[in-house]
């Protein structure tokens, strides 16, 4: 303890300012007072320093801490995201086309989720790069305004300066949208400014055979400072979905070509199907008999207009040869490298007519069961012969004269417009000018046939050459019956020249083929129709349908009624069995008893 003798000498005395030496006269000092301070100045220090430090191995463990948690947030987000782009990868790969977009939105779903943003979107630019649209997106459907900018829009004018930068391959990271109102970008920022994004992220997307892509994040809630790692996770992630649609482009092509294969492959196989058809009939196209200066004029004539695409309209009686001369007409014209599509028009009633002529699709009508292409759509780049157009049904003329106007038309059942440029060579036996007059045929439809038209003589205006077809006829049944050539009289060659043969080239060709077969040996005699000679009166003529009603009768009767199949009666008439029954019936012709 401290002896203090007098107060006012121990003030002095802790008094800074009071010394020894200038004390009052007559004060002395009993005892001094030690300094605390100097006393517990080391301690006072130490302490400080202890509580420096340890605040400071405080801050250091809550630092370290704090690194060590955004580490394992680092690492948790990579694995996360790794093991997201793994998943969605292995999807993609067998995924099928029509299920990645939904894929893809899920995918950017997460990405946004990932990495904090409000909304995520995939943009598609066309192959020239002149347009973008919007084929993908996803947002939160809290807190977020709902705005123009949508799937399948396209964006490229509405945005000028994302357009310019994403086409030229440049990444756009921006931290802060008032940014764009510095650079001169005044849409993007009155977009921004409208929507609420404060920053947003959008990195271009290329890879092998797909269009440039491009994939963005938009942050609206808040802020968001775009790292490098989210740059990075974005490009890996937005090359996993620019893969697949690069897998759905190439499926989609794929698919298309595998339709157009099997289009081409159902029309290959229509024309299969006509061209044995066609095969069946055992035409010989390439041999037109005779010399005669009519035939010369004609053959003259089918020169002239086979080199162009004009519609010609070839007229003459039943039997002259019209289908051959259009045939000559077909192999002369640059389109003969396909063959020739025939309809006739009359062996067909009118809906069956439209069916052929321009197809039907599947379900048209009753009994439609799958596609047809029509004979125009086989003719294409080619030629059709219509055959007894003055029969064409008047309600499907104005059809016709589309096709031959524009070449347009649409199939039964479908409301698609095909087209062809098909060649029309239309052949009739028919005074077509009087069915102009009565109202059965367009007058529009006749001058555009008739653009080139010209008329086969009738075979007794040319009877010079029924030698040699009479010949050339014999020669070729007689191959065909398995004979040996076969000749024939003078005399009957003289009255074979003096007969009208009124049915023309065919008549001469079934009268050939019927005393063919019912003659023996080296010789052959064509009985000609006591009515039908030229030293009857005129009252004994037989009309054309007599006259065909009893060629048909000796020609069953000559084939033993047999109607179908190798060596029947419709085979040597060249006709369908089921045309052939339908003239029986009409005829009136009956099997006898």
């Amino acid at each position: 303890m401290f002896a203090i003798l007098n107060p006012f000498c121990t003030a002095l005395a802790t008094s800074p300012e009071l010394k020894e030496d200038n004390l009052p006269e007559g004060s002395h000092i009993d005892s001094k007072l030690s300094d605390q301070w100097d006393q517990y100045k080391p301690y006072m220090i130490g302490f400080v320093v202890l509580i420096v430090a340890q605040s400071g191995l405080i801050a250091y463990l809550l630092y370290q801490r704090r690194l060590r948690v955004r580490s394992e947030r680092k690492r948790a987000n990579t694995k996360k995201f790794e093991k997201m782009v793994s998943g969605f990868s292995s999807e993609f790969i067998n995924l099928p086309a029509d299920s990645v977009d939904s894929k893809i939105e899920d995918a950017l779903k997460e990405i946004a989720l990932l990495e904090g943003a409000d909304r995520s979107y995939f943009f598609q630019f066309n192959p020239d790069r002149t347009e973008f649209t919007i084929s993908h997106i996803w947002w939160k459907s809290e807190g977020i305004v709902s705005d123009q900018v949508h799937r399948g829009m396209i964006v490229e004018s509405r945005f000028p300066w994302l357009s310019q930068n994403l086409t030229s391959g440049q990444d756009v990271i921006v931290q802060d949208v008032e940014i764009l109102a510095r650079e001169g970008s005044q849409p993007e920022y009155e977009y921004c400014r409208e929507i609420g994004i404060q920053s947003f992220l959008i990195l271009p997307m290329q890879v092998e055979d797909s269009p440039l892509c491009a994939i963005g994040l938009d942050a609206i809630h808040a802020k968001i400072l775009w790292n490098i790692e989210t740059i990075d996770r974005l490009r890996v992630f937005g090359e996993v979905l620019t893969n697949a649609i690069a897998r759905k482009h190439s499926e989609n092509k794929l698919i298309t070509a595998i339709d157009e294969i099997a289009s081409l492959k159902e029309m290959l196989e229509a024309e299969k199907t006509y061209l044995q058809e066609e095969i069946r009939l055992e035409h010989n196209f390439d041999n037109i008999i005779g010399q005669s200066d009519a035939l010369k004029y004609v053959l003259y004539q089918v020169e002239q207009v086979a080199s162009t695409d004009v519609p010609v309209l070839i007229l003459g009686e039943t039997g002259t040869g019209k289908e051959l001369i259009a045939r000559a007409i077909h192999k002369l014209s640059p389109r003969n490298g396909k063959t020739i599509t025939k309809l006739n028009c009359a062996a067909l009633p009118a809906n069956l007519v439209e069916s052929e002529l321009f197809g039907h699709e599947k379900g048209a009508f009753s009994g439609a069961v799958s596609r047809q292409y029509g004979r125009f759509e086989l003719a294409n780049d080619s030629s059709i012969f219509l055959d007894e157009i003055g029969e064409f049904p008047i309600q499907l003329q104005a059809k016709l004269l589309r096709v031959l106007e524009n070449g347009e038309y649409e199939r039964l059942g479908s409301s698609v417009t095909l087209r062809s440029n098909a060649r029309v060579i239309a052949a009739t036996n028919r005074d077509i000018l009087q069915a102009v007059r009565s109202g059965r045929f367009r007058e529009d439809l006749y001058y555009r046939l008739k653009v080139v038209a010209f008329t086969l003589p009738p075979l007794r205006k040319r009877k010079s050459d029924i030698p040699l077809l009479i010949k050339w006829y014999t020669d070729k049944l007689s191959r065909k019956l398995g004979r040996t050539p076969v000749k024939i009289n003078q005399s009957n060659m003289n009255a074979l020249m003096n007969y009208d043969w009124p049915g023309n080239i065919r008549e001469l060709k079934h009268m050939v083929e019927s005393a063919l077969i019912t003659s023996g040996g080296d010789r052959m005699k064509i009985d000609l129709p006591k009515s039908e000679t030229k030293d009857h009166d005129n009252d004994n003529f037989q009309s054309l349908m007599e006259m065909e009603r009893n060629y048909i009768t000796r020609v069953l009767s000559a084939k033993e009624w047999k109607i179908s199949g190798e060596n029947g009666a419709a085979e040597t008439l060249q006709m369908h069995p089921n045309t052939l029954w339908a003239r029986m019936k009409k005829f009136g012709i009956r099997k006898p008893n």
